[in-house]
């Protein structure tokens, strides 16, 4: 991929020209201990994970809600771990503090933080994918962007301020949560490809600062 099209930043009337697309795989909305003791041997198997979270909107200013949901994608699945069903703790802190395992998203260290207040843990192999695209003076920095320049895709952002507190996510909401993870770690893949981030253990890979936006 020549670097000049990453450098080219994309209008919002070109980002939506281009083709729409989801997360086609294997889906585990993850609600019960039960559900939790399934996942996590696969969760741990993996090098690399993809990483989000979402969060209920707040319409008050200055306050924000505590995250309701985790995105964490495989290479074979995405695992969407309900926190109002399965609280934060020592299991899942665990597996986000293994410094020997990525977890790659935008925003990272603003969501690692925001858990880190449900169960106090230290999150360890973050790469902030935006904190990236950043170091190497790229102009697409949050995930729809970054998703538009590296693959010439499109994400849908429709469903980001829905309420994600609900007991029951609708089809749209899974499928909206588990694209952004899965994306995240293929934007992931494809900067190491790149050379954008050097294919050495995990302690050496380039966090970058907390990234967000379109």
């Amino acid at each position: 991929m020549d670097m000049d099209v990453l450098r080219r930043r994309l209008s919002s009337e070109e980002v939506n020209a281009l083709p729409l697309c989801h997360f086609e795989g294997h889906v585990h909305v993850v609600r019960s201990e039960e559900d939790w003791q399934r996942a996590l041997p696969h969760l741990r198997e993996e090098s690399v994970l993809g990483f989000d979270t979402e969060t209920r909107p707040s319409f008050r200013k200055g306050r924000r809600n505590a995250p309701a949901l985790i995105q964490l994608a495989t290479e074979q699945a995405v695992y969407l771990i309900q926190l109002a069903w399965m609280p934060f703790g020592p299991d899942l802190a665990a597996l986000l503090a293994n410094p020997a395992q990525v977890k790659a998203g935008v925003g990272i260290r603003d969501d690692m933080r925001d858990l880190a207040k449900l169960h106090d843990f230290e999150p360890a192999g973050l790469v902030d994918l935006g904190g990236v695209a950043r170091a190497h003076k790229l102009p697409s920095q949050g995930l729809r962007s970054l998703t538009a320049n590296f693959f010439g895709w499109r994400i849908s952002k429709g469903s980001q301020c829905s309420n994600w507190s609900l007991p029951e996510l609708s089809a749209k909401q899974i499928a909206y949560a588990a694209t952004d993870a899965w994306i995240g770690r293929l934007i992931f893949m494809r900067m190491c490809e790149l050379g954008l981030i050097p294919t050495t253990r995990p302690a050496t890979w380039p966090v970058g600062a907390s990234g967000g936006g379109a």
